[in-house]
C-alpha cells in the first residue's frame, strides 16, 4: 500500500477542519481554491477523507484472532470497547490499550488493535465517546460529538481502560498505550496517571502539562511529523522537562510526513515508509518491556 502525494496545502486544511470548527460548506470551498475548481475539489475529497476499506491490514473475520466488543467502568458509567486476543491464547499475555482520535473508536482503529493483537497482545480500544452515545459513523458528526462532549469525562473514561485490562484474568498485568493525535496525549497521560502503564507510545499528540511530567514513572516513545507545526512548536518545552526529570523517553521525527502520517484510511496523509518505521519501533519498545 502506498500513499498519495498531493498538494501540502490540502492535507493542511483537511487537518484544520478535522481538528477545528471549520464547517464542511467552507472547507469545500477553500479546496476547490487550492484544487483549482469544484470538480477538481471533488477528486481529491476521496483521498483525504477515511476509506476504512483502503485501510483495513487485519480483517475483521480473521481466524488468528477472537475479536468481540466489552464494556468496562468508566468514571461514572460503563465504556464500550473493542477487543482483540490471539485466537486460542492458551496462556496470560500482556495488553495494549489503543487510543483513538479526536472521533471516539472507528474502524481504522479496530483494525490497528487487531494489528496489536496479531503480535500477540490482548488489545482493546475504548470508545472516549461512549456516555454520549457512541462515536458516530459520520466523521463530521463524530467530530462534532466530540468538540462538544465533556473532554474531562472521554479522558478519564479511557484511561480507565488501563487498570480494567490489567486485571483481566488473561492479562499479565502489564499495559503498553498507543495513541493517535488526541489519543497520543492521552497515552501520555496514562504513563502519569495510571500504575499498570508499563511503556507509553504517542503519535503526534499534545504534549503533557509539567505536573504531569513529574508522575511519569514508565517510558515513552514519540512519533512527531516533519510538517506539522501546530504541534512540533510544543515539543522543545516538553523535552526540556523530560530531560529535567530524567524519563526515559524517545523521539522520533519523519521529514517530510504531515499530521495523521500513521492513518492509513487516508490516502492523501498516509505515508507508507514512515507508518511501517514507527509502528515497528512501538512494537520493539513493547516487546521489550511488556514481555
Amino acid at each position: 500500500m502506498k500513499s498519495k502525494k498531493m498538494n501540502p496545502k490540502a492535507i493542511r486544511l483537511y487537518n484544520e477542519y478535522i481538528h477545528g470548527d471549520l464547517p464542511r460548506r467552507s472547507f469545500l470551498k477553500k479546496l476547490a481554491v487550492i484544487a483549482g475548481g469544484a470538480t477538481a475539489a471533488g477528486a481529491l475529497l476521496p483521498l483525504l477523507e477515511p476509506n476504512y476499506a483502503f485501510g483495513q491490514q487485519v480483517s475483521d473475520d480473521d481466524a488468528r484472532l477472537e475479536t468481540t466488543y466489552v464494556e468496562y467502568p468508566g468514571s461514572d458509567g460503563p465504556v464500550r470497547a473493542y477487543l482483540a486476543r490471539p485466537a486460542g491464547l492458551a496462556n496470560t499475555a500482556p495488553g495494549i490499550v489503543v487510543i483513538h482520535e479526536n472521533r471516539g473508536l472507528n474502524a481504522h482503529i479496530e483494525d490497528v488493535a487487531r494489528r496489536a493483537a496479531l503480535e500477540g497482545y490482548i488489545a482493546m480500544a475504548p470508545d472516549g465517546l461512549s456516555y454520549a452515545g457512541g462515536a458516530p459513523a459520520d466523521q463530521e458528526k463524530a467530530r462534532d460529538l466530540f468538540r462538544d462532549s465533556d473532554r474531562q469525562r472521554i479522558t478519564a473514561d479511557v484511561i480507565a481502560g488501563v487498570p480494567w485490562l490489567a486485571g483481566q484474568s488473561d492479562c499479565t498485568g502489564r499495559i503498553g498505550t498507543v495513541g493517535f493525535c488526541y489519543g497520543g496525549g492521552v497515552s501520555l497521560l496514562c504513563a502519569a496517571r495510571e500504575t499498570a502503564t508499563t511503556a507509553a507510545v504517542c503519535f503526534y499528540g499534545r504534549p503533557l502539562a509539567a505536573e504531569d511530567v513529574a508522575k511519569v514513572k514508565a517510558p515513552l516513545m514519540m512519533h512527531y511529523a516533519g510538517n506539522d507545526s501546530r504541534i512540533n512548536s510544543t515539543l522543545a518545552g516538553f523535552r526540556t522537562l523530560l530531560d529535567e526529570h530524567k524519563i526515559a523517553y524517545s523521539l522520533h521525527m519523519y521529514p517530510g510526513t504531515g499530521h495523521g502520517f500513521h492513518n492509513d484510511s487516508s490516502e492523501a496523509r498516509y505515508d507508507a515508509d514512515a507508518a511501517v518505521l514507527a509502528w515497528k519501533r512501538s512494537m520493539s519498545l513493547f516487546n521489550n518491556y511488556l514481555s
